[in-house]
């Protein structure tokens, strides 16, 4: 691949990106960002994975039922430290650069992963048990809560202008790429381990692995060289008067609700289609647990596919007419596919249930990390982008497993999931339809095609 066409910043400086970062470097970030951001999102996902063991190990009950939201309620435990800590993480990236930010944050991560697979069981240690593993998920949230948005800026800023929709994809290619991990250990240990052995250790191999993130993320992270644009923007000493906060909330609420109503539809894809449908297969349906993580590794493999070439059509034609249809359609095949799924349960049922979902939210989440960045400029969109992504993921992600077998369990209604998948498109679709879309030329998307 080779260098992009110089195209101008969005700081308005007649430098070029490819004036100023060299092929080679903006390969590195790519890389730092995608892998790094992949090992944050591999140990969320393993928690999800084992969620049923870890309800049994570290929250028994005389109900498996009030085991499971308690489990669920420990995992949503860390999204409401996600919106204070993506703002004082943004504002940290939005005054000193995204570099430093995403450095400390791998290193908590790997610390929270850590302590999961290291903790004493209930029966080893009674009531503390369960408030480590609150303690670490806290942490992990802590780490989290930034990741995304100095993750994508980072990709987004170093890119050439005309294609920040294939770049920033990779943000998106690194979630999905985490959890195929997660998931693909998960089946391993399912699968080749007895289930005494799994419950004894086997779980733990995976969070044990995740400690890894730390000395490698952190040698990613530490030898990559701040953004061109931010550093342009520091040079132009063109900042606003008001705070970061008081910047957004002052002159960009309508991009806030923008952004928050985007972000509601892509965390529910996620917490509901990957991460809940699988737990869902097993405690709901009966099938076995291999068979439901085998059914997650094939899906998110497919995203991770699909992702950038979504990214690049929004290069090409616009963010908005390539996720509002994606929208509507994924919504469709939500409830067509879930509910072929439930008339008759099996593995190759829920196998295609989620590839044909995952096909489609690959169209919703590829350009969806450009299209937050692009909401608003340079100087406060690490605050922005973190703080609407982090409350929405807050309210409608990390709560959707709890909410969703709460719902089930006193409804019996097992299309549950499909209702909160189908609302969540709905309030995509409202953001969608308010996005003041800044649309590429044409011909300039296609002569970067054709230089890189």
């Amino acid at each position: 691949m080779g260098e992009a066409v110089g195209i101008q910043g969005s700081t308005g400086s007649g430098n070029s990106v490819s004036d100023e970062a060299t092929l080679a470097m903006r390969r590195r970030v790519v890389v730092a960002s995608t892998l790094g951001n992949a090992f944050e999102w591999f140990d969320y996902a393993i928690f999800g994975m084992f969620a049923p063991i870890i309800s049994k190990l570290f929250f028994p009950t005389s109900n498996e039922v009030n085991s499971m939201l308690l489990t669920f309620a420990t995992f949503a435990v860390a999204f409401a430290m996600r919106p204070l800590s993506g703002v004082l993480f943004g504002l940290y990236a939005d005054r000193f650069g995204r570099k430093g930010a995403l450095t400390l944050m791998i290193i908590m991560m790997a610390i929270g992963t850590g302590m999961i697979g290291l903790l004493p069981t209930y029966a080893a240690v009674g009531i503390a048990a369960p408030l480590f593993m609150v303690v670490a998920r806290l942490i992990q949230g802590i780490s989290v809560g930034g990741e995304f948005s100095n993750a994508t800026a980072m990709l987004v800023e170093y890119s050439p202008e005309n294609r920040r929709g294939y770049y920033g994809s990779f943000q998106m290619v690194s979630q999905a790429l985490g959890f195929t991990v997660g998931a693909l250990l998960a089946y391993l240990a399912t699968t080749y381990a007895s289930p005494a052995s799994l419950e004894s250790w086997g779980w733990r191999i995976p969070f044990l692995l995740g400690i890894l993130i730390g000395p490698f993320g952190y040698w990613l992270r530490s030898n990559i060289d701040e953004t061109p644009e931010f550093q342009r923007y520091l040079q132009s000493k063109q900042k606003p008067a008001n705070t970061p906060l008081g910047e957004l909330f002052t002159n960009h609420l309508r991009e806030l609700v923008v952004g928050f109503c985007i972000v509601v539809m892509g965390t529910v894809s996620y917490y509901v289609m990957l991460l809940y449908i699988p737990i869902y297969a097993v405690r709901q349906l009966g099938m076995p647990m291999s068979g439901a993580q085998l059914s997650s590794v094939l899906s998110t493999a497919l995203i991770v596919i699909f992702c950038p070439i979504a990214g690049s059509l929004s290069d090409r034609i616009g963010r908005r007419i390539v996720v509002l249809p994606a929208t509507v359609l994924y919504a469709v095949v939500v409830w067509l596919t879930v509910h072929y799924l439930l008339a008759e349960p099996s593995l190759s049922r829920l196998i295609f249930a989620q590839i044909a979902t995952s096909l489609v939210m690959a169209f919703i989440w590829g350009p969806t990390p450009v299209l937050l960045m692009e909401l608003f400029p340079v100087g406060i969109r690490s605050t922005g982008v973190g703080l609407i992504y982090n409350v929405a993921v807050a309210l409608f992600g990390g709560l959707a497993p709890f909410a969703i077998t709460w719902l089930i369990a006193a409804t019996g209604d097992k299309m549950s999931p499909v209702y909160y998948v189908v609302i969540s498109a709905v309030v995509g679709v409202l953001g969608l339809l308010l996005l003041r879309e800044r649309r590429p030329d044409p011909a300039t998307a296609s002569a970067s095609v054709r230089a890189t």
